[in-house]
């Protein structure tokens, strides 16, 4: 065995770990002037793409467990910003919508990006530098996604 390979320095996850948690920590004060987490923004970010979808779809899309998800839909609920009624063509399936509060919100939040980018990154990786990294991190997703379906069959 390589003694380098048990390094952190060695390790491929822990830039990727490190990143996440960083941005996430750079969006909370904008998300806080919204009241919403960051978990509570990227529902929000499915939910303003396309209104009226499944706990499944959001489920899917944000690669989350049902048990994460359903309790931060009841909190979303609670605040004003979805509703959350069973489908009328499945009665398994609960569909979410957003309210007019929940709708309002996206022109708010509309900032929030470019802002970030300015914050962070404008004056150290170009843009196009970004773009490739999101490429590669969504074919990593891929990747990864493929090979857990494939785990659980």
């Amino acid at each position: 065995m390589n003694e380098n390979q048990l390094l952190l320095s060695s390790q491929i996850c822990f830039p990727v770990y490190s990143v996440s948690r960083l941005i996430t920590k750079a969006y909370t004060p904008h998300l806080n002037k919204l009241g919403i987490t960051y978990p509570q923004y990227l529902v929000m970010l499915v939910l303003w793409e396309q209104e009226g979808v499944s706990i499944g779809q959001i489920k899917n899309k944000l690669y989350l467990d049902t048990n994460t998800l359903s309790p931060l839909l009841k909190r979303m609920e609670k605040m004003g910003f979805i509703i959350r009624t069973r489908s009328k063509k499945d009665e398994r399936s609960v569909m979410i919508e957003l309210t007019k509060k929940g709708k309002d919100l996206k022109s708010v939040a509309a900032s929030i990006p470019d802002q970030l980018f300015e914050e962070i990154v404008a004056d150290k990786i170009e843009i196009d530098d970004m773009l490739d990294l999101k490429k590669t991190l969504c074919e990593l997703i891929t990747v990864l996604t493929d090979k857990d379906k494939k785990a659980k069959e």
